[in-house]
């Protein structure tokens, strides 16, 4: 049975389906008419960013299609769905270690849900993963001291536990049902591949329909966050451009538990992520900002930034990315708190 029809379906199907890309090419046509000279530099700015994020792109789309040609994703799963409490706290500790930006780490989420893997362990890596890794552990010893460092570190590891449990107790009561959109799979519950007992053929290339299989995975994975990927790089060019960074300094000044809260807030759309808000925080501080504001700020933004955030939309249902942005917030801010009451 085919998956196209045989009726070619009306303009407005047509267009909905790819309403991402009549957004992106509208998006550029406007910069052309109202502001070439930004459409010439948001053009380079996403293709900078695609080409930096292509190794986790590719990988993830490479591990998807191998596991949904060789029949292991069931596998994976089941690894990830026997025992959830060790799980969420592996998932927690490995995203606290990994390499990979809030952007870099969605391809490889998308890969673990639709194989599959218990909607709790991904988002415990998800929250950590963005946070900290080796590289960025010793950026941070260098702009902001070994203490801040640490904190930073053990917020990581904490926010994903954290997220990873209410997640579990969330799914147990049976209040995050389908967490992925209709459109990218059935897993993230330990859906379908986890049900199903299929035997692993790791050659599977040499059988017709399992080529076929890894070959249909890696192009409807492709599209599908090549799409989303681009969006979000656009938008994000046009903060860059239009939201200056002074403006974020002027907000987040002042103590008490209200610059903190601002800063959190400040933080989930702001650009100002990873390695690019450390130089920026630091000359906060320098200038009186609360430290505990200044944590809030990097935890907010390192796993929401507006083009995480677009992505996650794309990949999960309504309540899902809700979820994803209360524990955010509700972690950042926390640890802004436990941070300036240990200051």
């Amino acid at each position: 049975m085919t998956d196209f029809p045989l009726t070619r379906p009306p303009l407005w199907a047509q267009v909905t389906r790819h309403k991402v890309w009549f957004a992106i090419f509208g998006i550029f046509a406007l910069l052309l008419v109202v502001n070439a000279t930004q459409a010439g530099q948001s053009l380079r700015f996403v293709q900078e960013a695609l080409w930096g994020t292509a190794p986790f792109l590719l990988a993830s789309i490479g591990i998807a299609a191998w596991a949904k040609a060789t029949g292991a994703d069931g596998q994976i799963a089941r690894a990830f769905g026997g025992a959830p409490l060790v799980a969420i706290a592996m998932a927690a500790l490995a995203g606290a270690l990994s390499p990979f930006c809030s952007c870099g780490v969605i391809p490889l989420i998308a890969a673990l849900l639709t194989m599959g893997v218990p909607l709790s362990a991904v988002m415990a890596f998800w929250l950590a993963s963005p946070l900290m890794d080796p590289s960025m552990f010793a950026l941070t010893v260098g702009v902001l001291g070994l203490p801040f460092a640490l904190a930073k570190t053990g917020t990581a590891v904490a926010l994903g536990l954290f997220g990873g449990y209410v997640t579990h107790a969330l799914m147990a009561a049976r209040a995050l049902p389908d967490p992925l959109r209709p459109e990218i799979g059935n897993g993230g519950c330990g859906g379908a591949a986890a049900r199903q007992t299929k035997p692993i053929v790791w050659r599977f290339w040499d059988d017709p329909d399992r080529r076929s299989a890894f070959a249909v995975e890696a192009r409807s994975s492709l599209l599908f966050l090549l799409k989303w990927l681009t969006l979000a790089f656009l938008l994000e060019s046009l903060m860059l451009a239009f939201v200056p960074a002074e403006t974020i300094t002027t907000l987040l000044g002042g103590t008490g538990i209200g610059p903190i809260a601002l800063a959190t807030v400040v933080g989930v759309p702001a650009y100002l992520n990873g390695y690019a808000a450390l130089p920026l925080v630091g000359g906060l501080i320098e200038q009186g900002m609360q430290p505990g504001a200044g944590l809030a700020f990097l935890i907010a933004g390192g796993v929401t930034s507006l083009p995480a955030a677009i992505a996650v939309w794309a990949l999960v249902r309504p309540r899902v990315f809700g979820l994803y942005i209360v524990l955010s917030l509700t972690g950042a801010f926390a640890a802004g708190l436990a941070w300036q009451a240990l200051g």
